[in-house]
């Protein structure tokens, strides 16, 4: 862009020179209305503006983003510009441009020839294949890593550590691809290969990041020798199978603080933080392969048997358990056929018992009755005996009578004569009574007859 302005002004430059030749000489290819236009104070602007032009690669150049410049200036000053991306000043000082962010990553190669087959354009730095560790139980493998560095965020470190490297390629291949090998070996160094396939990957990787962002840990390893003898078969034999060696490492800490002694390494020294750390993978050697697929097989073995061995004692146990189940359900059945019976027993009893019961009852309601009427009987009698020893006065004697009167016409009200009845003569019966009369004679309670006359 700024090489464009150059040519521009180079231009604008010329076509000053040329109106000027022009307006003495006359002779020129400039239009009359254009030698016009360029007078003398014309010609001073448009000769400051292509001065310019023309110097602008030198006073000027555009940031990238994602990019720090460190700057050199013609006197010696040494500073840096961090901003984003833009048109900045650089007034003739030499520029030197870092990358803010760092990638380097162990790439595939091909195992004939070694030749890279990943693509590394996008990357500051790589290692080939992979970085060699050896486990603390003396297992080789290969670390398979990627990792992303950021530099300094204030300009006074940047400035610092341009200085110190001059250049970003020097930063990686002497600095960054160092101490990331090294760290990975001493990371190797603090596991055992049978734990990092055990479950111990993780925890691996978890180590190898803050070693690189704190430093390395000091550490202190110890060797534990198990002896296993084989099974005894009689008294006199007893031999060593195996011996099991174990291998501790411990971290080394302050003794007042207790925190682990960390000892600084160039990346921490020079304030490049680490931001980003993935372990792929850690291929071990084909040896200690072999050896896991046999102790593999061997355990499938010993847990096959175990399995055949568990499933005859569940067989048994089984067989055991069906026949105490047998046992149980037929006691349980006895059982309950004796409550059964039990139970039936004492509801009969217990019907037995409401029976007699209700008999009692019902024989003590009769007694009570039976005393409760003859004793009405007897005070009945005793108050008509009573009244008959003490007789009646006349008035009783007429208010009976005259009761007895009422209750009598009562009944002759309701009762129906016939319509027609035959008479024997005209002087009645013997008594001088007609017939209708003779009908009408009622017994009375006391023994009288009403006649009509």
């Amino acid at each position: 862009m700024f090489f464009t302005f150059q040519l521009i002004g180079f231009l604008l430059l010329a076509t000053i020179v040329a109106s000027i030749v022009q307006k003495k000489t006359g002779r020129g290819f400039l239009p009359s209305s254009i030698l016009k236009v360029l007078n003398l104070p014309a010609n001073i602007a448009i000769s400051v503006v292509a001065i310019f032009a023309i110097l602008s690669p030198g006073l000027l150049f555009y940031a990238d983003y994602g990019t720090n410049y460190y700057l050199i200036s013609p006197f010696g000053r040494e500073y840096a510009i961090m901003d984003a991306r833009g048109i900045k000043w650089r007034m003739f000082s030499r520029i030197i441009p870092w990358t803010k962010y760092i990638d380097i990553k162990t790439v595939k190669t091909n195992s004939g020839t070694g030749e890279i087959i990943e693509d590394t354009s996008e990357l500051e730095g790589y290692i080939e294949g992979g970085v060699p560790i050896r486990f603390v139980d003396q297992v080789i493998g290969e670390a398979k890593f990627a990792t992303r560095f950021q530099l300094p965020s204030d300009e006074e470190s940047f400035v610092i550590l341009a200085k110190k490297f001059r250049t970003l390629t020097n930063l990686v291949n002497n600095t960054l691809i160092p101490t990331l090998e090294e760290q990975a070996k001493n990371t190797g160094y603090m596991f055992s290969a049978q734990d990092y396939i055990s479950g111990a990957a993780q925890e691996f990787k978890q180590t190898f990041e803050e070693q690189l962002k704190g430093g390395s840990y000091q550490v202190r390893k110890s060797v534990i020798k198990d002896t296993i003898f084989n099974d005894i078969t009689d008294q006199s034999s007893r031999s060593i199978k195996e011996i099991q060696t174990t291998y501790i490492v411990n971290k080394v800490t302050h003794p007042s603080t207790g925190i682990p002694i960390r000892i600084p390494h160039e990346i921490t020294d020079n304030g490049v933080l680490v931001s980003q750390v993935i372990v792929q993978d850690v291929e071990l050697e084909p040896k200690f392969k072999e050896r896991l697929e046999k102790q593999r097989d061997e355990s499938a073995k010993r847990q096959l048997a175990q399995q055949e061995t568990e499933t005859a004692k569940a067989e048994q146990l089984k067989i055991l358990a069906m026949g105490e189940n047998e046992k149980a359900s037929e006691r349980v059945t006895r059982e309950r056929e004796q409550i059964t019976m039990v139970i039936q027993h004492e509801t009969q009893k217990e019907i037995e018992k409401q029976k007699l019961e209700k008999a009692k009852i019902a024989l003590e309601t009769a007694e009570v009755e039976a005393k409760a009427t003859r004793l009405r009987a007897d005070a009945e009698a005793y108050k008509n005996q009573k009244l008959v020893s003490a007789g009646l006065t006349p008035q009783e004697r007429a208010q009976i009578q005259k009761e007895i009167a009422i209750g009598v016409a009562a009944e002759l009200k309701n009762v129906q004569l016939p319509t027609y009845y035959i008479s024997s003569g005209a002087g009645g019966d013997k008594n001088g009574l007609s017939l209708l009369e003779t009908l009408l004679g009622i017994k009375l309670m006391d023994g009288t007859t009403v006649t009509s006359k």
